[in-house]
């Protein structure tokens, strides 16, 4: 299908009493085709409004241009109809005169019959026969803007503009219209855009939402298809499946733009001190048991100990938020999934590389994976009972798993691939906030999910689930959470950047002694870290190393988070080992340059400084990997090592360059 409204490039400045300019849209670019619903959504001064006026020609850009059909608009016609959100009827006429003003004076050239043919179907079409003769005083708020819809319908538009039509309706009153504006679309063809504030009202009656960022200099932040068939039923839509991953994604994008507002408003420029060129940072983390060493290091006070002495530690609910706050730098520094900093550098999110680089490892194991309590009970004990049950029983089996670029992914898929179980064919692999986990098991919209603690306990602890297996089998030592910055930053701020490691691998120390273990599990679970259960959260070594069924329901993953032997140190080798779990489930590209991104990504310089700096042993004696299944991996030669796994997607290899000049990687 054809573009039918473009919208290139567009830039829109407004200038301010007293001098100055305010940017308000920067660099939109959009194509609408015909017969599509399109919403725009967004808080308050994003531009929604601004960018619906400039279609409908009422206002012009300063830089870009907009058509409609190929031709350029300058200005308002009667082939773009706009409906407000106070209905703008003349109070003096009556609903059939409101219409046919409009008719009357677009249509002048039809017969007087014609015209008033025009104006009868479209009160019959808003359902307003018995009150067409009724000035807007003796209407409802609906009734009124069924009147402003049928007469921006009645002159037969090209392309219908809604500014927020429903903001001003009673619950009711709206979905009433919401539905019959989608019957009266979809049965006239109507090319629509809308704005509004209501993320319900823009799954239901969109094909495709704008979500816009904050202003000023507002971008489009993410559109999303709405892949629900129409046509639709107000009641029935919300059992589509992809009802509520719509609506939650547009939810989080809306909150996110609001945490970035506030961010931006108190944050400050770099407060150099104690030799440091930066004090003041926040730092992003997830509420897991896995962040015991920022919460300890803030409220230990090591991170005053090394002069960071305004440090905000930044509650994520997913490691999503975490991306966007490296990638928008709104955040300094993040508790980070093993393989985010290379997947990130290597172009992972939006295919848009981010240079990220990491100094410390600051846990080790600490996942597992949970099936629900129905499996145990039919049977399933082990890898190989699972992957029976999959063939005995056909159908989407759902596993979630919390970011594309974390071990509990690639722990997941190498243990169901290791089985015999592709997972992305006999099984379908979901993203999902850890917090969730447990909620959608108990739902059943989840088959399982591999997760860090204390989500996998919980699970037990509720009856719920069981755990088949923890990583301490899968692979006993790996990484679990690293600590990432951005290249830029690093490079910015190395004192700050030391500084940083050396208050969190002090914090490793703590929580790996025993004797703090109930210290750390009442901080962890107060409302601004985990906020669960004190229960729900263990600390130090577990009675068995790995999951026994003998005592079902009730196994934890253990986390690592100091040792000898570099337990802290990150290890190239063992971001290698990712990297190529990343190519072979199609994540990222293989890179060419291999050595050169691992040393860049890598900074084992800076931990062995830090180290070196807090008087601890920097020896490095970890062996070679080795997983649970028994496949050497090649670190000399990777791709053979790809190449020699039975169950993988085609993977592609590439040179990947990086421009360190510039806050994002070319």
């Amino acid at each position: 299908m054809s573009v039918f409204v473009a919208v290139d490039q567009i830039d829109k400045v407004f200038s301010l009493t007293g001098g100055g300019t305010y940017v308000a849209l920067k660099g939109i670019d959009l194509q609408i085709k015909k017969g599509e619903f399109v919403s725009l959504i967004g808080h308050s001064g994003c531009g929604k409004s601004t960018l619906l006026n400039m279609v409908a020609g009422l206002d012009l850009p300063t830089e870009g241009v907009v058509t409609l059909e190929g031709q350029r608009i300058t200005k308002p016609g009667p082939d773009r109809m706009v409906v407000f959100q106070n209905y703008s009827l003349l109070p003096w006429r009556t609903v059939r005169e409101n219409i046919a003003l409009a008719v009357n004076s677009v249509m002048k050239d039809l017969p007087a019959g014609e015209r008033k043919a025009i104006v009868e179907q479209h009160i019959d079409m808003v359902g307003l026969r018995h009150a067409a003769d009724k000035p807007p005083a003796q209407l409802s708020g609906g009734m009124k803007q069924r009147v402003a819809i049928a007469r921006a319908l009645a002159i037969r538009p090209k392309l219908l503009l809604l500014d927020e039509p429903f903001g001003a309706l009673d619950a009711l009153t709206r979905g009433n219209l919401q539905e019959q504006l989608m019957r009266i679309c979809e049965e006239n063809q109507v090319t629509a855009v809308m704005v509004t504030h209501d993320v319900d009202e823009a799954v239901l009656l969109s094909d495709r939402i704008v979500m816009l960022t904050n202003g000023p200099e507002s971008k489009i932040g993410q559109i999303l298809e709405v892949d629900i068939p129409r046509p639709r039923k107000r009641m029935e839509v919300v059992e589509h499946p992809s009802y509520y991953s719509l609506r939650s994604e547009m939810i989080y994008f809306l909150n996110q733009q609001k945490r970035i507002k506030k961010i931006r408003a108190r944050k400050t420029t770099a407060i150099a001190r104690h030799g440091l060129e930066k004090v003041n940072l926040d730092i992003g983390f997830l509420p897991l048991t896995a962040c015991a060493p920022l919460a300890i290091a803030k409220e230990k006070g090591f991170f005053t100990k090394h002069g960071l002495d305004e440090v905000n530690l930044m509650r994520e609910t997913s490691w999503r938020g975490i991306t966007d706050g490296m990638t928008g730098g709104y955040l300094d520094a993040a508790q980070m999934p093993s393989g985010m900093p290379l997947w990130l550098t290597l172009g992972g999110h939006e295919n848009r590389p981010v240079p990220v680089v990491t100094s410390l490892t600051m846990t080790r194991n600490g996942n597992a994976i949970t099936l629900a309590k129905h499996f145990y009970e039919e049977g399933v004990y082990t890898l190989s009972d699972f992957k029976d049950y999959l063939r005995r029983t056909p159908g989407q089996h759902r596993m979630g798993m919390v970011h594309p670029s974390s071990m509990h992914n690639l722990l997941l898929r190498y243990w169901l691939a290791a089985g015999g179980i592709d997972p992305d064919r006999d099984v379908s692999l979901k993203t999902i906030p850890p917090a969730q986990m447990v909620v959608d098991l108990q739902a059943g919209t989840i088959d399982g999910y591999c997760v860090g603690e204390p989500w996998n306990l919980r699970a037990a602890e509720e009856e719920i689930g069981f755990t088949i297996a923890t990583d301490l089998e899968i692979w006993l030592g790996h990484p679990g959470k690293v600590l990432g910055v951005r290249e830029d930053w690093a490079a910015a701020y190395p004192n700050t950047h030391i500084a940083l490691v050396k208050a969190l691998l002090e914090a490793c120390k703590y929580c790996a002694d025993p004797a703090n273990a109930q210290e750390i599990r009442e901080i962890l679970a107060r409302r601004e870290y985990v906020s669960t259960d004190l229960a729900y959260i263990q600390m130090g070594e577990p009675n068995y190393s790995a999951c026994s069924l003998e005592h079902p329901m009730r196994e934890y993953a253990h986390h690592q988070f100091y040792g000898e032997g570099g337990v802290n140190r990150p290890s190239r080798t063992e971001q290698l080992w990712i990297m190529t779990q990343l190519a072979r489930w199609g994540d990222t590209p293989f890179p060419r340059n291999w050595v050169e991104i691992l040393e860049r990504v890598c900074r084992v310089g800076a931990f062995s400084t830090a180290a070196r700096e807090l008087g601890l042993d920097i020896s490095y004696t970890r062996g070679p990997i080795q997983l649970f299944d028994g496949t050497p991996f090649n670190a000399d030669d990777p791709i053979a090592y790809l190449n020699s796994l039975a169950i993988k997607q085609d993977f592609s290899v590439a040179e990947v360059v990086i421009d360190s000049r510039t806050k994002t990687a070319a």
